[in-house]
């Protein structure tokens, strides 16, 4: 097969440039959906159950729970009444941003900002000054690597002056990491192969909060580290020694080198990071080469490129080369874990959790204290799941603790979700339009896959089900989603919250039609899902759904703002991260903007008459993506992603940001803050 070619010309749904979809993800909207499975909705497939009585037993046993409100046929599921022009809850009292094409970031009257750090500033001792026109491989090693994602900040004392900042790096967009007469992408050099091996991974530093001026600050620190696709890392939980794990690298299948797209994450109660592998699939060539149809069934359904690789990759490392190393690809598409309070520690790969592209993992301690991890695969038509561990989480940061609390994501049960909603098919049109009864929503099941050395699903190894883990989903009809990305649980009200950026697939001939959890036929601008567990517990297996918001210009009529008045919202599409403040409100980072505006931050209530009230917050500059949002009450960060990246090369960028003048955009990390009286920062979201 010929070499790829940069599709520069084609149409791309959202936002995306076409140089950030080849680079971020091998351009997989231009390829068929790797879910081609011809599992049914659940809903459709057993006829013979009454949606609306299924609807109506969850909606008890939520209510008995003291979450969602118990329906009747017909009756609206409605939070209490709204009284004219309601206080801003706090937390949400800023005026928006309103939506722009700036090159800069936008953020709110009274608020200031800080760049914290970017692309090549040092992470560890000896890293040099960072020259565009003259990188190492061996310089990258040692500094801030590419294309930052997800934010994790780890308090080290009470005030959260001194944290642990960690940061993923996603992918390389080579024609923008070298000057263009230095790059051709046809015929990379291995220095610049090696050098963006090095922009991979993670980064590990010490960040310092200014209590006086605000913002923050990285300071030189023991604890800086750079995790790159040069790192080992243990491979754990049941998969760990698996034959589709072994290569001639690794004949153990327990020592993988590197981790590579690493997209969102999660901070664990015990301290460490969980970082999702995602868009893995495009660093791989010549999987047209084999020829064993169950391994190349197993290797489409992941997408596994054929052909050459667009970074040309395996041309210095036969481990890119499926056609020499078919596990290889199996290697990637898992959860990892990061110690950041041991520079030394090694990062481990947690097989337990399935192999999939991970968007993010995050953490809900059950009732009886075990763990819950949820986690999206961040795809077109994929699926939701959660991992519950069978041993318990115990408190404290004693050394016995911790080495307790790391082990529990090596066993325990995984499970995929299906989604069933309450209203007659006839109401879900793909329209957009309501369902008589005011809400999209209904109830759902945890489907569970394998357990230990145990799998529940018909044909499939417990093995098989680690590690194909997409297959074995598709053998149980879980739910095909509209690109399932960040899921997080509310700190307050204990719902798990979950973005699905968009599908403009959804309805299409030959594809999966419309669903109440999945309402839109050509899905641009995507929704947010809300959920509540089954007596609110993390480790149930049954729970009641809704959707908050149906994203989009609140002009339209497809849109949905949790039942707020429209007209008040600021315009959102294509919700990717989210995260939470201390009140409970759902910030919301987006990716891809279908509306022609710059991607940005958005805050929403959840709860009482403001709930659905999307408020700008802050936007990034041309051709960036918002990241990895953390909100504490006294700072905002966020990954600024991919500035400038709608330009074709570095020979004419489209942004020059975050320096200015003429230099070449860089990804960085950036703090926001309230200027407070007496020159002394003041509350996030608060007059």
């Amino acid at each position: 097969m010929p070499d790829r070619l940069l599709p520069l010309f084609a149409a791309h749904p959202g936002g995306r440039s076409p140089v950030t979809c080849e680079y971020r993800c091998g351009n997989a909207c231009a390829h068929p959906e790797a879910n081609d499975s011809g599992n049914e909705y659940f809903g459709d497939v057993v006829k013979d159950i009454s949606r609306r009585r299924v609807f109506k037993a969850g909606a008890v046993m939520a209510a008995a729970a003291g979450g969602f409100a118990a329906l009747s046929p017909g009756v609206a599921v409605a939070e209490p009444l709204r009284k004219p022009k309601p206080r801003p809850v706090p937390g949400t009292d800023f005026t928006p941003v309103p939506p722009n094409k700036l090159d800069a970031v936008s953020i709110p009257d009274g608020y200031a900002q800080r760049v914290v750090v970017r692309w090549g500033d040092p992470v560890v001792p000896g890293a040099p000054k960072f020259d565009f026109a003259k990188q190492t491989a061996a310089a990258q090693a040692k500094q801030f690597g590419y294309n930052n994602d997800f934010v994790g900040l780890i308090p080290q004392d009470p005030l959260g002056l001194s944290n642990l900042l960690v940061v993923n790096h996603e992918y390389t967009t080579e024609v923008h990491m070298f000057p263009a007469d230095q790059y051709d992408p046809a015929n990379p050099t291995e220095e610049q192969v090696k050098i963006a091996w090095a922009a991979h991974g993670l980064s590990v530093l010490q960040a310092r909060r200014d209590p006086i001026h605000g913002g923050l600050e990285v300071v030189p620190s023991r604890y800086g580290r750079r995790i790159t696709l040069d790192t080992i890392f243990e491979v754990r939980g049941p998969a760990a020694g698996s034959k589709y794990l072994k290569t001639s690298a690794d004949p153990s299948g327990r020592k993988v080198r590197g981790t590579q797209n690493n997209c969102s994450g999660g901070v664990t109660p015990w301290g460490t990071v969980l970082s999702g592998e995602e868009n893995f699939d495009q660093y791989f060539a010549n999987s047209d080469k084999v020829t064993d149809p169950v391994a190349a069934a197993r290797l489409k359904r992941y997408s596994v490129g054929a052909g050459t690789s667009t970074r040309k990759w395996e041309r210095f490392d036969k481990r890119w080369d499926v056609a020499q190393e078919p596990n290889e690809p199996n290697r990637f598409g898992w959860v990892v874990e990061i110690d950041p309070n041991d520079p030394n520690s090694t990062p481990v790969k947690h097989t337990a959790l399935g192999r999939f592209k991970h968007e993010a993992a995050n953490v809900k301690i059950t009732a009886d204290g075990r763990v819950a991890v949820y986690s999206g695969d961040d795809s077109r038509f994929e699926y939701i799941y959660k991992f519950v561990s069978k041993g318990k989480y115990k408190p404290g940061n004693s050394a016995h603790a911790r080495r307790h609390n790391m082990a529990l994501l090596d066993e325990g049960t995984l499970y995929v979700a299906r989604f069933t909603g309450d209203s007659p098919a006839p109401e879900i049109d793909g329209t957009g339009k309501l369902p008589a009864d005011g809400e999209f929503d209904g109830t759902g099941e945890w489907i569970p896959l394998a357990s230990g050395d145990k799998s529940f699903v018909d044909g499939f190894t417990a093995e098989e089900v680690y590690v194909f883990t997409r297959q074995a989903a598709d053998k149980v009809a879980a739910t095909k989603m509209d690109r399932p990305e960040d899921i997080e649980p509310n700190p307050v009200n204990g719902r798990i919250y979950a973005a699905l950026t968009n599908n403009t697939d959804r309805g299409a001939a030959g594809k999966a039609g419309v669903d109440e959890v999945n309402p839109r036929n050509g899905n641009k601008n995507g929704h947010v899902l809300e959920w509540e567990e089954d007596r609110g517990d993390a480790a149930s297996t049954r729970f009641s759904w809704r959707l908050l918001l149906v994203c989009g210009d609140p002009k339209a009529a497809d849109t949905y703002f949790g039942g707020f008045p429209k007209e008040q919202v600021s315009p959102v599409s294509c919700p990717d991260n989210v995260a939470f403040d201390r009140h409970g409100n759902l910030w919301i980072a987006t990716d891809g903007n279908a509306l022609g505006a710059n991607d940005g931050l958005f805050s929403v209530p959840v709860t009482g008459p403001e709930r659905g009230h999307v408020k700008q917050f802050l936007s990034v500059p041309v051709g960036a993506e918002t990241c990895g949002p953390v909100v504490t009450d006294n700072l905002v960060l966020v990954a600024v992603q991919h500035p400038g990246e709608n330009a074709a090369s570095s020979a004419n960028p489209t942004s020059h940001w975050p320096d200015g003048g003429t230099a070449q955009p860089r990804p960085a990390i950036v703090s926001v803050w309230k200027k407070g009286r007496f020159g002394l920062p003041g509350r996030i979201g608060e007059r």
